[in-house]
C-alpha cells in the first residue's frame, strides 16, 4: 500500500505543479473551454488575475505533495481547487471531467491514507476548549 500511496502522491503533485506552472509559462497549449459560460468564466479568471492566485495554491500544494513531508498540508491546499475543477467540469464544460475525476480519486485515496492527520477536524469539541472548561469546573 505504501507504493500506491507514493504513486498517488507523486502523480497528484506532478499534475498540480505542471498545470500550475503552465499558467505562468504556457508550455502546454490548452484547448479553449467549450460553451459560452465556460469561456466567460475563464476570461473573468484571467482578466482579474484570480487564476494566478489559484495557480499559486496549485503549485504550492503540488510541491508539498511531491516533498512527501507535508502531505496533509498539500491536500489541504489542493482540495478546494479539486472541488472547483469538478464543479467547472460538471456545470460549465464536461470535456475535462475525466481528469477531474482522476484528481478527486487520487486526493480521496491520499486523504484516506492520511486520515489521522485530519482526525482533529471531526472532534465535537477542540482539545483546548475542553481543557479550559475542565479547569473552570
Amino acid at each position: 500500500m505504501n507504493i500506491a500511496t507514493t504513486l498517488a502522491r507523486t502523480l497528484l503533485g506532478l499534475i498540480f505543479v505542471v498545470f500550475g506552472l503552465n499558467a505562468f509559462f504556457n508550455f502546454i497549449p490548452l484547448p479553449p473551454p467549450k460553451g459560452e459560460l465556460a469561456e466567460e468564466f475563464m476570461k473573468a479568471l484571467f482578466v482579474s488575475h484570480y487564476l494566478y492566485a489559484v495557480k499559486c495554491f496549485e503549485i504550492s500544494g503540488g510541491l508539498l505533495l511531491l516533498s512527501g513531508r507535508f502531505t496533509a498540508l498539500g491536500l489541504t491546499l489542493v482540495g478546494p481547487v479539486i472541488v472547483n475543477i469538478l464543479f467547472f467540469d460538471t456545470f460549465l464544460d464536461a470535456s475535462g471531467l475525466p481528469l477531474g475525476i482522476v484528481l478527486a480519486v487520487l486526493a480521496l485515496f491520499l486523504l484516506a491514507r492520511h486520515r489521522h492527520s485530519f482526525a482533529g477536524l471531526f472532534l465535537r469539541q477542540s482539545p483546548e476548549k475542553k481543557s479550559i472548561v475542565s479547569q473552570t469546573h
